[in-house]
């Protein structure tokens, strides 16, 4: 049995998958903003599982990482740093843990449905920011496992801003008053397709991936925008750039978790042949 946590800067899932994927538990806590009380929780929420006995853990961590120690450093959406993520849950899970950024492994499971048709999977998740990550051959790649596409610097209302400070869900809701799931008014999605296009446009050019894969809460609305943003970036597109299919996460409420089960599959089957 494998478990899967996804931390988030506002609730955290807790899951247990069977050694073929299949879902089996799961418990959902809101996370709190103190490190140590978030540990107290998880072991709250871990005995609430009937303690099953586990081979392996994978967190996600909205962070940046240092996988080779297990700490991450520092959060997007919360005050914690340097954690030791990976000692204090095999302290408390009494199994190997390895820890990897939430959207790499989003992008993860997203790949693995697209695996028979695309072989590099831009994966771009916009809610309350913007991260991402490369997949190739079912893989995360090593080269760019610390990218952070939402801090990329672009030209926008005449000064250098970082994309997820202007085209996030949090920018959204700050510019509109609005989140995506209200936004009816055609005049707001094109301002949103734009936004997003300006940044994509440029991570295309940069990793030239088969297809991007758009999740996230503003991903999840897709379909209100999707006209709009191809429009957007075929107006980018030249001779030396293919703009390629665009599509909607495919399950992205869960992806993260399952993304856990595909992370530690694989690394438990490297380790224990």
């Amino acid at each position: 049995m494998f478990g899967a946590i996804d931390i988030g800067g506002t609730k955290t899932l807790l899951a247990t998958f069977d050694d073929k994927g299949k879902l089996l538990s799961s418990v959902k806590f809101k996370t709190p903003n103190d490190y140590q009380e978030f540990k107290k929780q998880l072991e709250v929420s871990f005995k609430n599982l009937d303690s099953p006995t586990l081979k392996l853990v994978c967190t996600a961590c909205p962070a940046k990482l240092d996988r080779n120690k297990g700490i991450a450093i520092a959060f997007g959406n919360l005050s914690w740093v340097n954690v030791h993520v990976r000692d204090d849950q095999e302290k408390l899970f009494n199994c190997p843990v390895i820890i990897e950024n939430d959207a790499k492994l989003a992008g993860l499971y997203e790949a693995s449905l697209l695996a028979k048709k695309y072989r590099k999977v831009l994966y771009i998740t916009v809610s309350t920011g913007i991260g991402g990550g490369l997949i190739i051959d079912g893989k995360i790649d090593k080269d760019f496992e610390n990218m952070e596409p939402g801090q990329i610097l672009l030209e926008h209302d005449g000064k250098l801003q970082r994309w997820e400070h202007f085209a996030s869900g949090k920018a959204i809701s700050l510019q509109f008053h609005q989140q995506a799931s209200e936004i009816t008014d055609k005049t707001t999605w094109r301002i949103v397709a734009q936004n997003i296009a300006i940044g994509l446009i440029d991570l295309i050019a940069l990793y030239t991936p088969n297809i991007v894969v758009i999740g996230g809460g503003v991903g999840a609305h897709l379909e209100k925008f999707i006209d709009l943003l191809e429009a957007d970036l075929r107006i980018y597109q030249n001779p030396l750039i293919d703009i390629p299919p665009i599509e909607k996460a495919k399950n992205a409420e869960e992806a993260v978790i399952y993304g856990c089960y595909l992370n530690s599959k694989t690394y438990y089957d490297k380790t224990n042949y």
